[in-house]
């Protein structure tokens, strides 16, 4: 294995907005995410992916970027930044950027630019068709809904939007906007960002006229482009979201040559608990044989080529402990040690999304007018118009919604979690006087103390990041176990992914002469019994 530090380290996204706030507005800020550094250093973590803090109208939460190079006030200031930069370093962490290339702000300079005409320089920027109103280019649809083609009646012509209206797509065939894009990415790199998490980059070879928005022809050709001339040059950790992802193109994106990026962010396994022809919010139970095989395919089709992301959560998906775990307070910590143990013990490089090592659960709010995601609150109002019942509709906003990640995060059990002295953006969850960092950090049985021994762990034994996957029972329906092998150890971690007690054949699946390494459960009982969400880890 080369010696990249991203492959042992344990990378935790910090969703600024819902974190910690300072000066009372209810919004989460810089100085915030600085007060909280001692806590990240006790976590072990390596590194703060950072969602965007760039300056933006805020349509889809700083996925809207106005300025790239500038810090919106909500948030602080550049100086804010700087800072963060210099005391996360104190503390052992690296700062990774969130990077949004494929579309900007429709209130971007550019792009206010690019409505005074066709000749202006910067319309090319952008992706455009004429037209007549009405009748746009094709019948592509953006993934917030409506049509990916908005109409300006001032020039005769459509703009693309995959995304929002107010999230124009860029024109990356413009080698002008691509150097612009560089220049910008070197200017924060030279400010000491060591690293980026690029937001749908697979949506940047986009050809609109063949109806191709992921995975274009030149996609790779572009992915080379921006490394060799950005942070590939500068030997930086790289991640891209690519949610058409497959583990073909997987060994493209993380080729260990270094010419596209370092790790891939893949989501095959977290679109498993929906129809198979449906949407994100038409629901299902997790199919368990079909995680394993999913799992099992990234695991062995990618050692030794390439490098994989591990996560349940982040800021687009809802809580794991509810959404495949069990979050009733007789389960919860249980589950939710079990969720991690599973995914901590694979080859890729863990991302922990803020209150995951908490246990931290869903927030079902009564009304959609408690919603703030304008995902979710567009979805609403498409499915309804279909005839979807408001019952089938709160079922799926509350199982699904991206506003399930976006609640604040829980400090302590004073008033609003500890997160603020004022009124929070979106309600802090009512379970916090339960479930919160105060009560955790101090408890060795604590889901957060759990977090902790996985990073060390992770640290400690080579044959966790380097060896190579075996699954093991791949019919059970209810215990997913594996094996992680290389020349001098062998990791066994086995699951019970539900309620029920199992009875499995210990000796058939742990080697002989393994000691357990660590279990969430905190008497060791019979190796041949599996009790409710029981986790176990051995190594010989």
């Amino acid at each position: 294995m080369d010696n990249k530090w991203w492959k042992q380290a344990v990378i935790y996204q910090v969703y600024p907005r819902s974190f910690q706030d300072t000066n009372g507005d209810g919004i989460g800020d810089i100085p915030g995410i600085i007060s909280r550094l001692d806590y990240l250093e006790d976590l072990g973590i390596d590194a703060i992916w950072l969602s965007p803090v760039y300056c933006s109208p805020q349509a889809d939460n700083g996925y809207d970027i106005s300025d790239y190079r500038d810090i919106d006030p909500i948030f602080g200031s550049l100086a804010d930044m700087d800072r963060l930069i210099a005391e996360a370093k104190k503390h052992h962490i690296r700062i990774i950027m969130d990077l949004v290339l494929n579309h900007s702000s429709d209130e971007h300079f550019w792009f206010r630019e690019a409505l005074k005409g066709k000749e202006n320089p910067y319309h090319d920027y952008y992706i455009w068709r004429d037209g007549v109103e009405g009748c746009p280019p094709n019948d592509l649809t953006s993934g917030f809904g409506g049509s990916l083609w908005e109409w300006v009646p001032e020039l005769g012509q459509y703009y693309m939007h995959q995304f929002s209206k107010k999230q124009p797509d860029l024109n990356w065939e413009n080698p002008k906007l691509r150097q612009e894009l560089y220049d910008m990415i070197n200017w924060w790199i030279d400010r000491g960002i060591e690293g980026f998490r690029l937001d749908v980059i697979d949506h940047i070879g986009k050809v609109p006229d063949d109806k191709v928005l992921v995975n274009g022809p030149h996609l790779h050709e572009l992915i080379r482009e921006l490394s060799a001339s950005t942070f590939g040059k500068a030997g930086l950790v790289s991640v891209g979201e690519a949610w058409s992802a497959t583990p073909e193109t997987a060994l493209l994106y993380s080729n260990p040559d270094g010419s596209e990026l370092s790790m891939v962010f893949q989501f095959e396994h977290i679109c498993l608990d929906q129809q198979p022809d449906g949407t994100k919010w038409d629901l299902m139970p997790l199919p368990l044989l079909k995680l394993k095989e999913v799992m099992n395919k990234w695991q062995t089709r990618l050692h030794e080529k390439g490098w994989n992301s591990l996560f349940w959560d982040n800021h687009d998906l809802p809580r794991i402990v509810s959404r495949w775990g069990n979050d009733s307070d007789e389960y919860r910590a249980l589950s939710a040690k079990m969720l991690a143990t599973l995914l901590h013990g694979m080859e890729g490089t863990p991302y922990i999304y803020q209150g995951e090592e908490l246990g931290m659960t869903n927030t079902p709010f009564p009304s959609i007018d408690d919603y703030d995601d304008v995902e979710t609150l567009n979805a609403y109002h498409v499915l309804k118009a279909k005839g979807w019942s408001e019952e089938k509709l709160m079922q799926a906003v509350h199982a699904k919604s991206r506003d399930n990640a976006r609640t604040p995060m829980h400090w302590d059990d004073s008033a609003q979690a500890g997160f603020t002295t004022g009124t929070p953006w979106l309600p802090v969850n009512p379970n916090y006087t339960e479930i919160n960092a105060a009560s955790q950090v101090n408890d060795k049985d604590s889901v957060f103390s759990y977090y902790k021994q996985l990073i060390r762990l992770r640290k400690e034994i080579p044959v966790i990041v380097d060896g190579a996957f075996c699954l093991l029972l791949p019919d059970d329906e209810e215990v997913f176990a594996y094996h992680r092998k290389n020349d001098e150890q062998t990791l066994t971690v086995l699951c019970n992914f539900y309620g029920n007690e199992r009875t499995i054949d210990a000796s058939a699946l742990i080697p002989e002469g393994s000691r357990l390494l660590l279990s969430n459960y905190t008497d060791a009982e019979d190796a041949n019994v599996l009790r409710p969400y029981e986790a176990r880890m051995y190594l010989k």
